[in-house]
């Protein structure tokens, strides 16, 4: 093929040399009508002149390639292509206006322009019938180059893939190493008491919510009433008192006093505000607040709950400020800190693991089109079937 496309492009080649000296021919010899002053042929001789000046300037132009690839000689064909395009009008425009002047050069001159035409059709057809060809298995070859490359590639990536994996595998075991200590000092020691404490301290909060549960709506009404200055004798800090009962049951028990003195002074007042019917509560609720104010100040039933309420917030300060506690809070601190970083090392290894994935991946993909491709050029070339592995 490049043989023959070589021997095409010499052919093609001397044809425009031809077509260039029998331009000269018409130009030398219209200069010599024209420095005749022959008026009768004289305006003739000067379009002929002009006219073999313009063959002359764009055969000029035309270069065949030095070194013959498809490309190459499919641009020099298109090239000498226009230049015949235009060569063809001019002298369908030209030639008649010159006649009947130059007959026998005119005649000479498209003999041979005619014959420059036919080694173009000759090259024309060979490059977009046969050639064309040799550009597509060249393409197969810069394939398969490309091809080797991203197979290189690809055992690098599968190399790196299984650096990350022995790089992550330590960090995952020290991460489970770690999240093991810490669930063993959530649920041995100290803290796992302090939650057994704070277990039984819900309960407890839930069982005196039950049992204040009629006091509720007389307490929101009594602090109403006596931010309002509605009267009741209700102090600033038993208001308090009363705001920690409804918020915070356990704590405010277990804060009072022996017998909770505070509370029962302040059910006494709420009892002298239900007597005189100044929190307007509806009679069932009325009712009911009046018997849980009498059982807590008649019948001492928060005496018990009480009692384990101060057993209970006593356990749990000794259980706070105790040295096992201080210790087993120091080395939580000092693992969750450590497992913070692992897990921030970890997340990047994964990420750049992903990068790794995506390549390997994109790389699989253009393997695979790379190799489908390669077939098909080989077969479009030289009507071969192959398969590559």
């Amino acid at each position: 093929m490049h043989a023959q496309a070589k021997r095409l492009r010499d052919d093609m080649n001397m044809a425009i040399q031809n077509v260039a000296e029998v331009s000269k021919m018409l130009l030398d010899n219209s200069s010599r009508e024209i420095e005749r002053r022959n008026m009768k042929v004289y305006n003739r001789a000067r379009a002929l002149n002009k006219l073999a000046h313009l063959f002359v300037d764009r055969l000029k132009k035309l270069n065949a390639p030095e070194e013959i690839s498809y490309d190459t000689l499919n641009r020099y064909a298109q090239e000498v292509q226009k230049n015949f395009i235009v060569t063809d009008i001019d002298i369908k425009n030209w030639f008649p206006r010159i006649s009947p002047f130059f007959i026998m050069d005119r005649r000479k001159f498209l003999a041979i322009y005619e014959r420059a035409k036919q080694a173009h059709t000759v090259l024309n057809d060979f490059v977009t019938k046969e050639y064309i060809k040799t550009k597509t298995l060249e393409e197969a070859f810069q394939l398969l180059n490309e091809l080797q490359n991203v197979q290189k590639q690809l055992v690098t990536l599968n190399e790196e893939k299984d650096q990350i994996k022995n790089e992550r595998a330590p960090v995952d075991k020290e991460i489970a190493d770690l999240e093991q200590k810490i669930d063993e000092l959530k649920t041995k020691g100290p803290i796992d008491e302090l939650n057994l404490v704070n277990a039984e301290i819900d309960t407890l909060t839930n069982e005196l919510r039950y049992t204040l549960r009629h006091l509720q709506k007389p307490f929101i009404k009594m602090q109403a009433l006596a931010t309002s200055g509605g009267g009741g004798g209700v102090t600033p800090d038993e208001l308090k008192k009363v705001t920690q009962y409804l918020d915070t049951p356990f704590e405010a028990l277990s804060t009072e006093p022996n017998g909770y003195p505070e509370l029962k002074e302040i059910l006494e007042k709420l009892e002298g505000l239900l007597a005189q019917d100044k929190l307007k509560l509806k009679e069932d609720k009325a009712r009911k607040a009046e018997q849980a104010v009498n059982e807590i100040l008649k019948q001492n039933s928060l005496a018990n709950p009480q009692t384990r309420s101060a057993e209970l917030a006593a356990r749990k300060a000794q259980l706070l400020s105790s040295p096992q506690m201080e210790e087993t809070c120091r080395n939580l601190t000092c693992y969750q800190e450590q497992l913070d970083q692992l897990k921030t090392r970890k997340t990047s290894i994964e990420t750049h693991e992903t990068v790794k994935e995506n390549a390997h991946k994109e790389a699989l993909d253009k393997i695979s089109n790379l190799k489908r491709t390669i077939e098909k050029n080989i077969f479009t070339s030289i009507d071969i079937k192959v398969q590559i592995a």
